[in-house]
């Protein structure tokens, strides 16, 4: 019925694209100890949120340890170096990468009692801690995060030489080693905490579904439910990536694990190259819209002050109408094309599939339910990484092997790497900010810059969050531009939550944002078309996340702070309907091929009914069915003649 990608391709491509998949190769002792570390690693994650985590410092600065041993084992220091053999000099920095930690743990009533002051020996180690961070940034999430954080760390230093609001006094060594390094304000801030709890354990529960063979079930339930429709291989990529971003945090991964099976579909159906990859593409990136994980940034804003359970009630209207303009996208697309879906006799059946494999789906659903009863995520996380392992009993064709357990946590532990080193080094910036005073300066100077209207400040801010978000991974992007531009927008009266999901969404779609488009490319490496006519079709799809944030700014009941349930009801119809007019006139398919003008007046349409208002909704739905109308009478004379 299928073809699949070659395993290794879509390994190396992974690879190419994704730093957090590019890893040592161990064999023997040194893969047992990397794999104890891992696992040690966590144990101690389960411990502490079984019997009550320590401090805060003290937690964050054990989960920072285990962390940057693993990295700077798994990361070399160089690509040139081999990857079966450990070298000295990662070794060394393994063991200063837990030691530096370690010596807030061994010596924390010691620096408590100074409160901040800084003694000869912190200096030392707070710097040398200071710098492994930034170095394991370089080696996991990349140069451009790196370039970010030494930019803050310089202008710590020179603020008396910067001009207008940028200035302020300037910060000694011993004051910034201080502020980063031995207090919860910058690397063990507010980020850090959150990996050490919610984000680690909910990375967990991921790996473990994977293990159960969840992705699977996804595929075949989306084959079963959208494969025989117009288009039917690129809609079960949409709908699948949709699922398993309900539980998987990286768009990159996402691209090549479902789409090494639906990209050669879409490929022997019809679609062109460059289609079939952004439409995986696109889908994959808004796996990191869907609740409950949202790609941890969920966690985050939780700790910024919002609820958990707020957010994620907050994030469904917005996931859908998201997902709802890439399946419109590619059902014009088939129509235009004329691509059928494949045979129902060629595709799995939804009774078997429910049958033989929904019980893996209960944690799922268990989660959900225990986070909208009040748990707390992390119980809620705790116990749903326990139904995951017993559920996979129920049936022995799914049962995980006493050893698949324990590799469950190895694997875990693996995942969880990229998000602690980025939380550590958005750390950084966090501590530089709030010790500088900048935040409040960038916000205003925003502002300014948008003359106190809305509309161009939130402009501003979507393009820093886009070009943040081409070289920084979606949380750390989340933190700085949480921390720095969505003040901004609360000043001019968007409500908090408005505000953090506006920079959220722009930090994510940043992943097929041409020029620097990695989940985009990594679809066209599996579809073997162009990377830059990849990324702009991926953003022609994914068209839906560059207004769905300016629509819940200017009408926060998209994402239910205010209103009644019908408001709700016809915004969020109106907007789908809005959605229709704009994938429309991008693909250049209605009822019939549109024409410029067609299209144009789609656009307005769209627009339009996007934009929330009654008079726009009446202006725009009525361009919109003059040219359905227009259209439909167009085909019925070309049929008949």
């Amino acid at each position: 019925m299928t073809e699949k990608l070659d395993p290794k391709s879509a390994d190396d491509i992974l690879k190419k694209y994704d730093k957090e998949s590019d890893t040592m190769m161990y064999k023997g002792v040194m893969a047992k100890i990397v794999s104890a570390i891992a696992i040690t690693f966590s144990v101690f994650q389960l411990y502490t949120a079984t019997f009550g985590v320590l401090d805060a410092q003290l937690q964050r600065a054990v989960h920072l340890g285990f962390g940057l041993a693993l990295v700077y084992l798994l990361y070399p220091t160089r690509k040139s170096w081999s990857r079966y053999k450990v070298h000295p000099f990662d070794v060394l920095l393994a063991v200063l990468g837990a030691a530096t930690p370690a010596y807030i743990v061994m010596e924390y009533q010691h620096l408590v009692l100074r409160s901040g002051t800084v003694s000869g020996i912190d200096l030392v180690v707070g710097l040398l801690g200071i710098l492994l961070v930034i170095e394991a940034t370089r080696r996991i999430v990349g140069l451009p995060m790196v370039c970010v954080v030494l930019a803050f760390l310089i202008y710590a230093f020179a603020g008396p030489y910067m001009p207008g609001v940028l200035a302020h006094r300037g910060l000694t060594i011993e004051q910034l080693v201080g502020h980063l390094y031995f207090t919860t304000e910058g690397i063990f801030g507010i980020p850090l905490g959150v990996s050490s709890t919610f984000i680690f354990l909910f990375i967990l529960f991921g790996a473990y579904l994977e293990s159960t063979g969840l992705g699977k079930f996804f595929i075949d339930l989306a084959n079963a439910i959208a494969g025989w429709a117009s288009g039917g291989p690129a809609k079960v990529a949409v709908l699948s990536s949709g699922l398993m971003g309900t539980v998987s945090g990286s768009s990159v991964a996402n691209v090549v694990g479902t789409g090494s099976l639906t990209i050669p579909m879409m490929k022997k159906l019809g679609y062109h190259k460059d289609f079939a990859g952004a439409v995986e593409a696109a889908a994959s990136t808004g796996g990191q819209l869907m609740p409950p994980v949202m790609g941890a940034a969920a966690f985050l804003m939780a700790e910024f002050g919002v609820p958990y359970i707020d957010i994620v009630k907050a994030a469904i209207v917005p996931a859908f109408l998201y997902f709802a303009g890439i399946w419109l996208g590619v059902h014009f697309e088939a129509k235009r094309g004329n691509l059928k879906g494949i045979p129902r006799s060629q595709l799995p059946k939804i009774g078997t599939i429910l049958r033989e494999r929904g019980h893996l789906a209960l944690p799922l659903i268990v989660i959900v339910y225990l986070l909208v009863s009040g748990y707390t995520p992390m119980r809620a996380a705790l116990v749903a990484i326990v139904l995951s392992i017993l559920c996979s009993a129920l049936r022995k064709s799914t049962r995980m092997k006493p050893i698949e357990i324990v590799r469950g946590l190895d694997r875990g532990a693996r995942n969880v790497l990229s998000v602690l080193v980025a939380c550590a080094s958005a750390g950084i910036i966090i501590g530089v900010v709030t010790k500088t005073g900048v935040g409040l300066k960038l916000a205003s100077g925003l502002l300014d810059l948008s003359g106190g209207l809305l509309l161009p400040t939130m402009f501003f801010t979507m393009i820093t969050a886009i070009i943040l978000g081409m070289g920084v991974p979606t949380t750390a992007n989340y933190v700085i531009t949480s921390t720095i531009a969505a003040p901004a927008l609360v000043q001019m009266g968007v409500p908090v939550l408005c505000a953090h999901m506006f920079v959220f969404y722009f930090g994510i779609i940043a992943d097929v944002t041409p020029p620097v488009a990695l989940a985009a490319f990594a679809g066209s490496g599996i579809s073997g078309g162009n990377p830059l006519r990849t990324g702009i079709n991926a953003s022609k799809l994914a068209i839906a996340a560059f207004i769905i944030p300016y629509m819940f700014v200017l009408s926060p009941v998209l994402l239910m702070i205010e209103g009644t349930a019908l408001d709700l009801l016809l915004t969020t119809l109106t907007a789908l309907i809005g959605m229709v007019a704009l994938s429309s006139a991008l693909i250049g398919y209605l009822a019939d091929d549109c024409s410029t003008v067609e299209r144009l007046v789609l656009i307005a349409g769209g627009l339009m009914m996007i934009k929330p208002g009654f008079l726009t909704d009446i202006a725009g739905f009525a361009l919109f069915v003059v040219i359905l109308l227009l259209q439909l009478k167009r085909r019925k004379s070309a049929v008949q003649a």
